[in-house]
């Protein structure tokens, strides 16, 4: 694999689409064949001087194209070769709803953190009693295997507990780029059991406890947690070289940041 030795940001690119958009065209310059593997995403990320999670969301862009196939234990192959080289984003992602899952979880944990140490302030009985609505909704999906509306509902909630609807919008932005976001999507394909749903329940519960007590920094610091499991379970399966892969897009806050 020839390339530069840094990935340079454009300002017209994400980092992840201009990884993308370098790999693809070395499979358009045919030094790779259909077939063919390619390197292991800790080599990618090193020759290029990126992290892995950007690595991981360029090979996310090319499954969309249908270029590449990822296989958990086994690698990365080349599934078909693109029309030409080229400097674009394909479509797909050049939305505004092109940013990285790992880059929208980001937000979402810096954002949600701190709505839910507002609402520990702000929360009524009634928003509490949404909040167990939720949850309710939540576990009956869980025993059905059914849809996840009772998640979304759960973290509405809390939004709409700090009475500020300008929070409420933000949220309700945040979560439709998730819901929109062809990105998201592939990364949550590889997904193939619904078992983290119930440790989500349980980091939900734990919330919602914060909640109740009006503990400001236990709220923050349990969604803050609770994101950090999503991120780590989405991290799980996002590397097919390494079963035990744990890097992260950013370095994470600490816990104990909190308690001080």
């Amino acid at each position: 694999m020839k390339a530069d030795s840094t990935i340079k940001q454009t300002g017209q690119q994400r980092p992840y689409q201009e990884v993308g958009t370098l790999l693809r065209n070395l499979i358009a310059q045919q030094q790779y064949a259909v077939g063919d593997r390619l390197p292991p995403e800790r080599e990618i990320a090193e020759r290029l001087n990126v992290s892995r999670t950007v690595v991981r969301e360029a090979l996310i862009m090319l499954e969309i194209e249908g270029l590449v196939d990822v296989r958990r234990g086994a690698g990365i192959f080349v599934t078909d070769m693109p029309a030409e080289p080229s400097d674009a984003a394909p479509a797909a992602v050049t939305s505004d709803s092109a940013a990285g899952p790992f880059e929208l979880l980001q937000a979402r944990q810096l954002l949600e953190s701190n709505i839910a140490e507002f609402a520990a302030q702000q929360a009524t009985r009634d928003d509490i009693i949404k909040m167990r609505r939720a949850l309710q909704i939540e576990e009956q999906e869980l025993v059905s295997d059914d849809h996840e509306s009772g998640d979304m509902q759960f973290h509405l909630a809390i939004a709409e507990a700090t009475h500020n609807s300008m929070l409420v919008d933000l949220f309700r932005q945040s979560w439709q780029w998730r819901e929109n976001n062809p990105m998201w999507t592939q990364l949550h394909s590889h997904l193939k059991d619904t078992h983290y749903r119930q440790q989500w329940l349980t980091d939900h519960q734990q919330i919602l406890a914060a909640l109740i007590k009006k503990d400001a920094k236990a709220a923050k610091q349990a969604m803050w947690q609770h994101l950090e499991n999503v991120k780590n379970r989405l991290l799980e399966f996002s590397d097919v070289d390494d079963i035990n892969f744990d890097g992260y897009l950013f370095t994470s806050w600490p816990l104990n940041h909190l308690n001080s």
